[in-house]
């Protein structure tokens, strides 16, 4: 899935829960994601200001072995693709907003045979655009996170969780993912580790 991308970039761990263990939990900021997308889910086609618009686009890349689907597309009036992809947060940079969107843009690129220059991130809060190039190197980490996402998910193993406290916090799946818990054993784990290569080495 698109998504995967998305979630692999912003904390592995987050993206195995997701997408290899089934696991998902609403918390406020994705029930207020939610109530962003009601329009954009609805799958309609208008014609905005000369641009058809078409919400919830089904996406695919053969390439990239990726399906998924677009919260808008906007196609330019010579034809060109312009994904429009929707946030619920204030206008802030997000890298891993950035990597779905440019997952979509190679989608796009494959099915239209159509170069994609760039696309946007709106961000419902502040009611504003981002605009996204979706340069070479933004492109070779939607392949670089896409192969590692297969990996993962082959691999059937479960990624300690970020070292990032803020992603934790904000994270639906705080409670079922329990970092401090997670990371308390770790340290405990590598304590016990120290203490004995120390007692081996002892004379």
């Amino acid at each position: 899935m698109l998504s995967a991308l998305q979630h692999y970039s912003y904390c592995p761990r987050q993206c195995a829960l997701i997408h290899q263990e089934q696991s998902f939990d609403d918390n406020e900021f994705t029930l207020r994601g939610q109530r962003a997308h009601r329009r954009v889910d609805s799958g309609e086609i208008s014609v905005e200001d000369g641009v058809r618009v078409q919400r919830a686009l089904p996406l695919y890349s053969e390439r990239l072995g990726l399906v998924g689907k677009a919260d808008v597309v906007e196609f330019l009036p010579d034809g060109t693709p312009y994904p429009v992809e929707y946030k619920q947060g204030k206008r802030h940079k997000r890298e891993h907003d950035d990597i779905q969107l440019a997952a979509q843009a190679l989608c796009l690129e494959e099915m239209t045979g159509r170069e994609v220059p760039e696309g946007a991130i709106y961000h419902h809060k502040s009611k504003r655009r981002r605009v996204v190039p979706i340069t070479p190197a933004l492109r070779q980490q939607v392949v670089q996170i896409a192969d590692a996402v297969r990996a993962l998910l082959a691999s059937s193993r479960l990624p300690p969780p970020t070292d990032d406290a803020a992603l934790c916090r904000a994270c639906s799946l705080h409670d079922l993912c329990q970092p401090e818990l997670v990371g308390a054993a770790r340290r405990i784990h590598a304590l016990k580790t120290t203490l004995f290569e120390t007692d081996t080495d002892s004379p």
